[in-house]
């Protein structure tokens, strides 16, 4: 029999935290393992540990979201994010353990994992909330006189509804805090008195990873206070309807100063990344992709009609904006990872380059691209389904990354590129020469057509929104790849976000880049990741 390949080490995040309620005093811990990507909440774990100090909390609460990881794959790579400080530079080893009671607890934790496999990021406690509210039902069960119970959690929709109601840009979803561990105030954290280290050794504080998962579901335990996440749960519909522009084919770009963005297959540079919960689900679902590989079927257009844009913008907003209590558990959200393609060779030349064209195959560049993404998800190891555009560019990325995954290919029409009519081919200033007012009136209405009867942003988005219902009714609870185009992706994004047809010409999104978006059971949206590229790197 030949070798097989070695199987790729995963990635996880772990949160931890833990609090004492006198210092010493009551006390407990609660830890987090998070798929990287998705956010996907993997395993939990808390326990009340009766009198101790609250560093001395801290430290269980890491070493209890380190052993967890290390059950899950003893060979991953692990990023641990805690609120507290004095942890934190401790175990990069920035600071020295003076503590007689911590000495043994961190030398424990960098027992788990060979300390070149784990980094360390401190984030604000708000940023926390997840690890915290598992350790305050812990320190809640232990008053009572009970152990923590797995099945009696709610300290993932707790936060998840703490974050919907938080300010923008302080949810749980945007926590791109990689900056805050080198601003924040040194020994803020008070018990132990740590101090820096004489040379500043130890491990580097690791690069930020985009947060994201709020799918819970109970499973069985994997041993006492720790509680596993599966991705099954209940089916959740899309978003909004009509009326949807999106930017151009495969990349933004601008043309001047203070010119929009256009869909040309070059990457933009005006854009920002993104990150929030977003619009609720309307409309009936279509048959949908099946698991097995089956292509997508259903009309463009079903359940969206009867909705404008403006209506689904303010009635997305009115979800994003209101705190609201979910059901116990509404089970995990289908979440969907979505791939633009590789380059091709009209990319590097920013030519427009949409589904009525030529219809380019991958560059080396942009099969290089491809395998990279493929070895950074096989690493992570959530994708549960992929499901891809019918376009050459589309279905070679993902054929590359599907190989990588022991995946089958599903094709849905939907996700396809806007068709660019008489631009297809052709660069920015090309159009602006040959067709100046039918391109003013495109970058001025998403209603408008590009010449030679196109396909209207517009239109896009209504098909858009199609898609992403049956897709959501078809993966409810699942964690799918879908290998799409800037156009679609970045509507996806937007009717999400529930923002204004102009946001999409404030978006960048590079080549084999890879953004999320969960889709919860209650209707509410999240936008987990956009426009991640550091598997390219």
């Amino acid at each position: 029999m030949a070798d097989q390949a070695p199987r790729p080490a995963r990635e996880f995040v772990v949160e931890a935290d833990g609090g004492s309620r006198g210092n010493p005093g009551p006390a407990g811990y609660g830890a987090v393992v998070l798929d990287p990507v998705t956010g996907e909440a993997l395993v939990e774990a808390a326990e009340y540990l009766g009198v101790v100090t609250n560093n001395v909390a801290e430290y269980r609460g890491l070493l209890a979201g380190l052993r967890a990881a290390a059950e899950l794959d003893p060979d991953a790579t692990v990023h641990v994010r805690m609120d507290s400080k004095l942890v934190v530079e401790q175990m990069s080893g920035r600071w020295k353990i003076k503590h007689p009671d911590m000495k043994p607890l961190a030398a424990e934790a960098a027992r788990v994992f060979p300390p070149a496999r784990v980094t360390y990021e401190w984030i604000p406690r708000a940023s926390n909330k997840h690890a915290d509210r598992l350790a305050n039902e812990a320190m809640d069960a232990g008053a009572r006189g009970e152990a923590w119970s797995p099945s009696d959690s709610t300290a993932e929709l707790d936060a998840a509804a703490a974050d919907r109601a938080a300010p923008a840009g302080r949810t749980a979803g945007s926590r791109r805090t990689g900056a805050a561990s080198a601003v924040a105030p040194a020994g803020t954290e008070g018990g132990d008195g740590g101090e820096p280290a004489p040379d500043g050794g130890g491990a580097a504080v690791g690069e930020p990873l985009a947060r994201a998962g709020r799918g819970r579901v109970d499973a069985a335990s994997l041993g006492a206070g720790t509680r596993a996440a599966t991705s099954t749960g209940a089916s959740a519909t899309g978003t909004s309807g009509a009326g949807a522009p999106a930017t151009g084919t495969s990349a933004t770009g601008t043309s001047g100063a203070g010119a929009p963005a256009t869909g040309t297959s070059g990457t933009g540079t005006s854009a920002t990344g993104t990150s929030g919960a977003g619009a609720p689900a309307t409309g009936a679902p279509g048959t949908g992709a099946s698991a097995t590989g089956a292509p997508a079927t259903g009309a463009p257009g079903l359940g969206v009609a009867a909705e404008t844009s403006g209506e689904a913008d303010v009635r997305a907003a009115k979800v994003v904006a209101s705190p609201g209590w979910g059901p116990p558990d509404m089970g995990a959200p289908a979440t969907f990872v979505l791939l633009r393609h590789g380059e091709t060779p009209l990319t590097p030349q920013k030519r427009f380059s949409g589904s009525g064209g030529s219809d380019p195959s991958l560059s080396p560049v942009g099969r290089e691209q491809a395998e990279r993404v493929a070895a950074s998800l096989a690493r992570r190891g959530t994708i549960e389904a992929v499901v891809a555009s019918p376009l050459a560019r589309t279905r070679e990325t993902a054929g590359i990354v599907a190989a990588r995954l022991g995946l089958e290919v599903a094709i849905e029409e939907g996700l396809r590129e806007t068709d660019f009519g008489a631009w297809e081919g052709l660069t920015f200033g090309e159009v602006r020469e040959r067709h100046p007012a039918d391109l003013d009136a495109w970058l001025a209405s998403p209603d408008a057509e590009p010449t030679g009867g196109g396909e209207s942003f517009a239109a896009t988005g209504t098909r858009i929104a199609a898609t992403r219902d049956r897709l959501v009714a078809a993966y409810a609870g699942r964690t799918v790849l879908l290998v799409s185009h800037v156009t679609p992706i970045k509507t996806f994004v937007r009717l999400a976000l529930g923002a204004p047809p102009e946001s999409l010409f404030r978006m960048e999104l590079s080549a084999a880049s890879l953004s999320a978006v969960a889709y919860y059971a209650d209707g509410g949206a999240s936008v987990r990741l956009f426009n991640e590229t550091s598997h390219l790197r």
